[in-house]
């Protein structure tokens, strides 16, 4: 059966005492994005001895982030881009730079803000430089870690990125409503889920079931988990969300719908120029791989091609991955 959508509400500020009064080092932040650590690999011309600093997105926007009410009620939560500027104006007035706790427990003194800025150009922004290509909105920090433990935890991946300390309004989001007002600001992860959702709710009024299947080989299962062991040494900083839950779906053998099966076509038959046999840590590689690797590309084609859908996927826009490096190796393989 096709799970019920959780109710969707849009934080906002309400009142005087609303807004982020701390920001947590986490293992696994809400928004579903790592941050990054900047070490003495990374090259600044003025220093030479390691920086101690983690730099990466606070709060994105129009990211559905899940919660559960006190009644086991799964619901989701996203922030405005609107309402992200309004909260770190206010953060940053406030002057609680230096308030961070680690997991949500105790506030720590080793650490503090450096630096912070709403990005206006996805393509075009600071954050690019570490790796990152964000969504117009999205509030991006850089923290210094003074803390020589807690900083040896950033390195061996125990905190992985931030999660904020807040208190904020419930609105009831209307979907369509939603849809009008932010659609240019959504990014492609969340176009496909929002597009899923809505898909899955037209179903359901039908009282239609998705059809999934189960049937693909330990070898796509064994290249999925592959792909999550290498992205972990890697401190997780490959492949979008989406290609990462895909990962842990295959790895566990789960049932994937005609959708996803198409979308595993789509996006492997287009990424195979970034799969790299002898770099086993580069993000085209360990991406191609979370996705099934070739195997899955052979599966899923031959799937399609059983079920008459093989000439609708290869139309189909695939589900890029963003990582540093993507567009100078396909410009060298151009050439």
């Amino acid at each position: 059966m096709i799970d019920n959508i959780e109710e969707l509400y849009e934080l906002i500020l309400q009142d005087d005492e609303d807004g982020v009064f701390a920001n947590s080092l986490v293992e696994s932040p809400a928004i579903e994005r790592d941050f990054i650590y900047m070490s003495k690999e990374v090259q600044f011309a003025e220093v030479s001895n390691e920086k101690q600093l983690v730099a990466g997105p606070i709060l994105v926007p129009n990211k559905k982030i899940l919660r559960i009410d006190g009644e086991g009620k799964r619901y989701s939560v996203f922030f405005t881009p609107e309402t992200i500027e309004m909260v770190a104006r206010k953060f940053m007035k406030n002057k609680y730079g230096d308030s961070v706790t680690l997991e949500h427990g105790a506030k720590t003194a080793g650490v503090y803000l450096t630096e912070s800025w709403i990005v206006e150009q996805s393509a075009k922004d600071k954050s690019n430089i570490y790796g990152f290509t964000l969504p117009r909105g999205t509030w991006f920090g850089v923290y210094k870690v003074e803390d020589k433990n807690i900083w040896d935890k950033v390195k061996d991946g125990t905190f992985r990125g931030f999660s904020i300390e807040g208190l904020f309004e419930h609105r009831k989001s209307n979907l369509k409503l939603s849809l009008d007002k932010h659609i240019e600001n959504l990014s492609e992860d969340e176009v496909e889920v929002l597009l899923s959702q809505i898909k899955s709710l037209i179903l359901e009024q039908k009282g239609i079931e998705m059809e999934s299947y189960s049937d693909y080989s330990q070898d796509i299962r064994s290249n999925a988990q592959k792909g999550i062991d290498l992205n972990d040494k890697n401190n997780n900083k490959c492949a979008t969300p989406v290609g990462k839950v895909r990962a842990q779906q295959l790895a566990k053998g789960e049932p994937i719908s005609v959708e996803t099966i198409k979308r595993m076509y789509s996006y492997l038959s287009r990424a195979e120029v970034y799969y790299d046999e002898s770099d086993m840590n580069a993000c085209g590689t360990i991406s191609y791989l979370l996705w099934g690797g070739k195997a899955a590309l052979s599966y899923s084609r031959n799937k399609l091609r059983e079920l008459g859908l093989l000439e609708e996927a290869e139309a189909q826009p695939s589900i890029t991955s963003t990582y540093p490096g993507q567009i100078a190796k396909k410009k060298k393989d151009d050439k």
